[in-house]
């Protein structure tokens, strides 16, 4: 299997390639730059590769939530691409795959997830490995106060996310956590791999439904289609 997926959800941008379960990965922190790296990233990668667009059995992206101009590039640069080579899409959620991540370089296994989202909130999710090493969700993601937090049952949490920076007080405190990472982002390569076991599960969609998830504002972006 061929797969290829992005991420612009905070500062970081990145692509990946899995080829048969191989990845390889272009990452980089280029604040308010991703519209000028992304593509650049997807095509050296399909070009070490010696791969096509259309080579490719699905492309994926994190489609958020995250920061709102980072999760649009994603996606409407995902849906273009798509479109153009009559492929389908894997969205994937930026803070499952940041949960990922946190199993990748600290060998967590449950893991709750917070991006900074300003005005005192963050995005929010917790999240359990299952028998596969695939990150799966507890219960709902939500944007909220560090404060009002839900927390699922049982304990070995640990917490990821540039939301672990300034709330850190808070959301240990609501969380009885003690680790956590504010320093992890969104890969591109936790995204790829999450994205591969969707699409064997038959959680592809066609490229027009490749849309942001903003969870703070999803009135917002309906009314605006």
């Amino acid at each position: 299997m061929k797969l290829l997926a992005i991420d612009t959800t905070e500062d970081a941008c990145s692509a990946a390639l899995s080829i048969d379960g191989m990845v390889d990965e272009r990452f980089e922190i280029v604040p308010r730059r991703h519209s000028e790296h992304i593509l650049p990233m997807m095509e050296a990668l399909l070009a070490d590769a010696q791969l096509t667009l259309r080579d490719l059995d699905a492309l994926a992206y994190a489609r958020g939530p995250g920061s709102f101009t980072g999760v649009r590039i994603a996606a409407s640069i995902i849906q273009g691409s798509a479109m153009g080579a009559d492929l389908p899409v894997v969205p994937v959620s930026s803070l499952r795959a940041l949960a990922q991540g946190a199993n990748r370089t600290d060998g967590a296994a449950a893991v709750l997830s917070a991006l900074d989202a300003r005005m005192n909130e963050v995005y929010w999710g917790a999240y359990r490995l299952d028998a596969e090493g695939i990150m799966q969700l507890s219960g709902e993601e939500m944007v909220c106060a560090a404060q009002d937090v839900i927390v699922p049952g049982g304990d070995g949490w640990f917490g990821a996310g540039s939301g672990w920076g300034p709330y850190s007080a808070a959301l240990g405190a609501r969380a009885g956590v003690e680790q956590f990472n504010s320093e992890l982002s969104v890969h591109a390569a936790d995204v790829v791999r999450i994205a591969v076991a969707k699409f064997i599960e038959g959680g592809a969609v066609a490229a027009e439904a490749a849309v942001p998830v903003y969870l703070r504002d999803q009135v917002a972006w309906a009314k605006q289609r």
